[in-house]
């Protein structure tokens, strides 16, 4: 890597760029290309030099010593910067936000985005992040209940390996996000690389590093498309300082082209119409659809066809809605077609959808949701093994199939489609009522226990939220799942899911995230927060409160990492040592952690710590109403395990 000139003298601002010219020319040579994908990029070969240590004047600027070269009265020293024209290609994609933690590399972006544009700091508004894990997990929540991608700058090496973790989950969940690192070789050379993506590119969808400012716009609108089209996930394009700073001159913004997201052909339209409508019991299992768009279609093609369903909706986001009349098992398991929408593969199977008993006649599944990240599509498991799956997007399919089956009914077929979709309806009633009923029974165990029992918190939340547009964001399966049985999954965001690969640390920005995009839709995000996960990264909560997020966080506070706790202590009973030392490394405790201290040392209101379970209401009543006047609030709940 090249070194940056020293400069002699005051250092300016001015100067210092001038001096750093020939460091950041010889950038330019590391490129391959107009767009330096991930083909391309393969072949770089990395340096085996050590990075040169920082001059005198990157010592000065990186201490915050430098300052701008003096300017007369109306006088602008730059009139139009390359970072303006990616500003305005970010507003004609539609990102509504973009998170980071500040960084020198993207410093001329930054700066476009909260200055240039009527009215300045808006699509996109920036997103101030204390970590770029979170900004990135902040998209990857946004994602996931938008359907839409949110963007997230890196600041070069260092921020691209902080938020390495969450693009490996963004992508190991499918989620689109658009990711923007910055790179300035002729600042702090260790900073910076010549295939700076080459570190997350085998868990990014595609890639660019662009040298040059025309070809830095192309690239952000690929890389949004890229990271929209099935199966989604993140990309990242990673932008030189000097293309952000250049003239920008007579160049225009290229006209953006949507991307094109392939479907299935007339001929599979028509088959599998006719299938549906011939079929004397058919039945839709509908998987993770992209969008809300796309469950729309799918009701509609239900509705038309009289199908019993199954849905994912308690499983994550974009599925069928849990208290349709027709989803459920419906008035017969006899399934003679079972059609598959980005089902998981155990729901589209010749061995019987799940808690089903009849083997199957003839299934289709279409989309990737059968298929797991990293299996190749050759062996693609269950998916494959027990019926045709069609490998394309199942959302841009409905609306062929919608056509088709309508121009295939008949009066006939219609009058026996509403006869069965009546009993379904009726059927599935009966079977909600007696799963309630169960439910209810099953947690009524501790009800009045302290610490507080994590049933009830979902319990105690439901009547109060129901009539109100809601977000889950947060996984429920370490809090116990109860919002499975106890909470109506009605719409496309309304439960998120889990973290997809796992990753501790997701939690909190990920309803960050999708309390973005509440925030300007009227609704309310919920985080049930797991006290282990929340630690990973807790400036999240000034997030929430510096840009007045709708989010009511409940702390999960057993104390400890308890899933690692039982782990531990089964070893130690199974070694036969005993389980009196079973919670060194695994809790939280000596001293206990006071989240109510630490939510209003962020700025945000909270109260706590909560053990009597009489006092769970009025604290949740007193959260909900601060939450709905646009504002974060955080209850500290001392709780049972799971």
């Amino acid at each position: 890597m090249a070194r940056s000139k020293k400069t002699q003298g005051p250092v300016t601002r001015r100067g210092f760029l001038k001096g750093a010219a020939t460091a950041a020319a010889g950038a330019a040579a590391l490129t391959n290309g107009p767009l330096t994908s991930a083909a391309s990029a393969q072949g770089t070969t990395p340096s085996q030099e050590p990075a040169p240590p920082p001059s005198p004047a990157q010592v000065e600027r990186d201490a915050g010593n430098v300052r701008p070269t003096s300017i007369r009265p109306g006088q602008r020293a730059v009139v139009r910067p390359g970072s303006d024209l990616m500003v305005e290609v970010l507003r004609d994609l539609g990102i509504e936000y973009v998170a980071g933690n500040p960084g020198s590399s993207f410093e001329g972006l930054q700066e476009s985005i909260i200055n240039y544009g009527n009215p300045p700091n808006r699509m996109p508004e920036f997103i101030t992040a204390l970590h770029e894990e979170s900004a990135v997990t902040m998209a990857h929540g946004y994602g996931k209940a938008t359907g839409k991608p949110m963007c997230a700058v890196l600041h070069g090496t260092i921020g691209v390996q902080h938020a390495a973790m969450s693009i490996y989950q963004a992508y190991y969940d499918r989620t689109p996000a658009l990711l923007l690192a910055g790179r300035d070789l002729g600042f702090i050379a260790a900073h910076s690389a010549s295939d700076m993506a080459g570190m997350v590119r085998s868990f990014t969808k595609w890639d660019a590093q662009p040298r040059t400012l025309a070809d830095s716009l192309a690239a952000i609108q690929r890389a949004y498309n890229e990271a929209i089209t099935p199966p989604c996930g993140p990309t990242l394009v990673v932008l030189d300082i000097e293309l952000q700073k250049e003239e920008a001159r007579d160049l225009k913004a290229p006209a953006y082209s949507a991307a094109k997201i392939a479907a299935i052909d007339a001929n599979q339209a028509r088959e599998i119409a006719k299938r549906l409508l011939d079929s004397e019991h058919p039945r839709i299992a509908v998987g993770r659809l992209r969008t809300p768009d796309g469950v729309k279609a799918a009701v509609q093609l239900a509705e038309l066809v009289g199908a019993s369903t199954s849905t994912s909706a308690t499983q994550g986001p974009m599925s069928f809605p849990q208290r349709h009349p027709l989803c459920g098992p419906g008035a017969s398991t006899m399934y003679d077609y079972v059609l598959g929408l980005e089902a998981p593969a155990a729901h589209v199977s010749l061995a019987g959808p799940a808690l089903t008993t009849l083997l199957a006649r003839d299934t289709a599944n279409i989309g990737f949701g059968g298929i797991a990240p990293g299996v190749s599509r050759a062996g693609a498991g269950a998916a494959a093994a027990s019926g045709r799956t069609i490998e394309i997007d199942a959302e841009a399919s409905l609306p062929a199939i919608l056509e088709e089956a309508r121009r295939q009914m008949t009066p006939e077929r219609q009058r026996a489609i509403q006869e069965r979709a009546g009993k379904h309806a009726a059927a599935n009633r009966q079977a909600r009522m007696e799963e309630l009923r169960r439910a209810l029974e099953q947690k009524r165990a501790g009800w009045d226990a302290s610490p507080v029992s994590t049933a009830r918190i979902y319990a105690e939340l439901w009547p109060l939220i129901a009539n109100e547009d809601w977000i889950l964001a947060s996984p429920s399966g370490f809090s116990g799942g109860h919002n499975a049985q106890l909470w109506d999954h009605n719409r496309p965001y309304s439960y998120l899911g889990g973290q997809g690969a796992g990753g501790m640390g997701y939690g909190a920005p990920a309803s960050v995230g999708a309390a973005l995009a509440a925030k300007s839709r009227g609704r309310i995000v919920i985080n049930v927060q797991t006290d282990g996960d929340l630690n990973y990264a807790p400036g999240v909560l000034w997030t929430a409160a510096h840009h007045q997020l709708p989010m009511l966080t409940v702390m999960h506070n057993n104390r400890a990492w308890h899933q690692e706790l039982m782990f531990v202590e089964y070893m130690c009973g199974v070694r036969g040592r005993g389980g009196d030392r079973g919670h060194i490394g695994t809790t939280l405790r000596e001293p206990y952690i006071d989240y109510r201290a630490m939510a209003t040392a962020y700025g945000m209101e909270a109260e706590g710590p909560i053990s009597d379970p009489a006092k769970l209401n009025a604290a949740l009543k007193r959260g909900l109403a601060t939450v709905k006047r646009g504002q974060p609030y955080l209850i500290d709940v001392i709780t049972q395990p799971r």
